[in-house]
């Protein structure tokens, strides 16, 4: 489908030989054409005419058939070049020098529902972009001008030579990706949040750079609970158990990253589980959250969302910022997790803008909490302007999301370019820690 609207947007050969003066062919360049989700590309446009107006423009199929678009405006330099790596956007769905501009703003296209993600849950093939270059400036949603040159873009959540091996492990569900090479590397278990299901992409590109990374979900996939009502940490302690176990994996230790929820998870596993060393919680919670958490005779209460605080604007969009019952309450201090109980290290990553909830403020409970019981062993990474939702580098943004399990769009906050800077320096910063605590 997309290929046909941009197709359908070229102009006859004659009409293109009348607007360029230049006679030589535009050219564009997007290096390397195929490669790992998380690498930047260098892209370049040549033959055009110095100063000339260009509309550059990407497009992207979601899993389900969602066209997804960005676009950008540019001006040629003197030799009628551009390159993305030093030219400014002057206009479009962003501004400035970006070079992954045009990936990270990937939205839906305006004859699609709106609010959709697009994030594969799947490894098993990668994401093909189209880039094109448009004569003359077209603002975002509007018929573009003549197609002078395109190119195709392959983006890979597993790279070649990753391997990846459906688990069903007693009862133990997910995916386990291994890096090509004997090994052994250190290992690393991967969870997403409370949408479900198995989430593969962080953990095929942690595979891609040098981890053996098992995508874990704990609800509402093949036999496991289709909803999450109560969790036992026991199912991921044995996850741990066997990921440390593993013959490709280093030990002695293994760690952990979540993201909402899945970090909360991370936080109670190093705290209670001797196997997990290491623990990365992305937008997440210092107290257990929404299902109570079990381990043998002890139980962690679930903060319970306060529905009469949750607000929709006009236009439908839920804000669910306030919802979630005080972590401070001394009524709610049984939820608490105690982080000071670990012997391991945390990484703390935090959107400014997280609307979703208070991610800012319980990373400052969490650490408050460490310093009381004299532990330093903690870093924090805080973003202004990034919301909650903080992937690998050049995901696409989504201020707004469709929530999977409620099936209503809600507010997950930040600004565009704020938050795609702080997804590829905590990825880097993400890898350099786990590599320092897993050896």
């Amino acid at each position: 489908m997309w290929r046909a609207l941009a197709a359908a947007s070229a102009a006859p050969p004659r009409a293109l030989l009348r607007a360029r003066p230049s006679r030589r062919a535009a050219s564009l360049a997007v290096s390397p054409a195929a490669g790992p989700a998380d690498e930047r590309v260098e892209t370049r446009v040549a033959g055009l005419s110095p100063g000339q107006p260009v509309t550059l423009r990407a497009l992207a199929a979601g899993d389900r058939g969602c066209l997804f678009q960005s676009c950008a405006h540019y001006r040629a330099d003197s030799r009628g070049e551009l390159h993305l790596g030093t030219d400014a956007s002057h206009g479009g769905d962003y501004t400035g020098v970006e070079p992954m501009g045009l990936f990270w703003s990937l939205a839906p296209a305006a004859m699609e529902r709106p609010y959709q993600r697009l994030v594969p849950r799947s490894t098993d093939a990668p994401m093909k972009v189209e880039v094109l270059v448009h004569q003359g400036h077209s603002p975002p949603g509007a018929m573009p001008g003549p197609v002078v040159a395109k190119t195709e873009v392959e983006r890979w959540f597993m790279a070649p030579g990753v391997r990846r091996i459906r688990l069903k492990e007693g009862v133990v569900r997910g995916s386990l990706f291994l890096p090509p090479g004997d090994g052994p590397f250190p290992g690393v278990i991967d969870m997403y949040g409370d949408e479900g299901g198995l989430i593969e992409l962080r953990s095929g590109l942690l595979a891609t750079r040098g981890f053996a990374a098992l995508s874990l979900p704990y609800f509402d996939f093949e036999d496991l609970p289709k909803v999450m009502k109560e969790l036992k940490l026991e199912y991921f302690e044995e996850a741990a158990r066997f990921l440390q176990r593993h013959p490709k994996v280093k030990g002695p230790g293994v760690g952990v990253i979540g993201t909402g929820k899945g970090a909360e998870l991370a936080l109670s596993m190093i705290t209670f589980l001797p196997e997990v060393v290491a623990a990365v919680s992305i937008s997440g919670c210092s107290s257990n959250t929404v299902a109570d958490l079990h381990y043998g005779e002890m139980t962690l209460p679930g903060l319970r969302f306060d529905m009469n605080k949750i607000s929709v604007s006009d236009t439908g969009v839920f804000d669910i910022f306030e919802a979630l019952e005080d972590p401070m309450s001394p009524a709610n201090s049984p939820c608490t997790i105690p982080i000071e109980k670990a012997e391991g290290h945390f990484l703390l990553v935090v959107g400014e803008d997280d609307r979703m909830w208070k991610s800012s403020l319980y990373a400052e409970l969490a650490i408050r909490r460490l310093r009381q019981h004299g532990k330093e062993n903690f870093e924090l990474l805080s973003y202004p302007g990034a919301g909650h939702r903080i992937d690998p580098p050049s995901t696409p943004f989504c201020h707004v999301a469709m929530d999977r399990v409620l099936g209503v769009p809600v507010l997950g906050g930040g600004e565009s370019k704020a938050h795609a800077h702080a997804q590829e320096h905590s990825w880097g910063k993400i890898q350099e820690f786990l590599r320092l605590h897993l050896g």
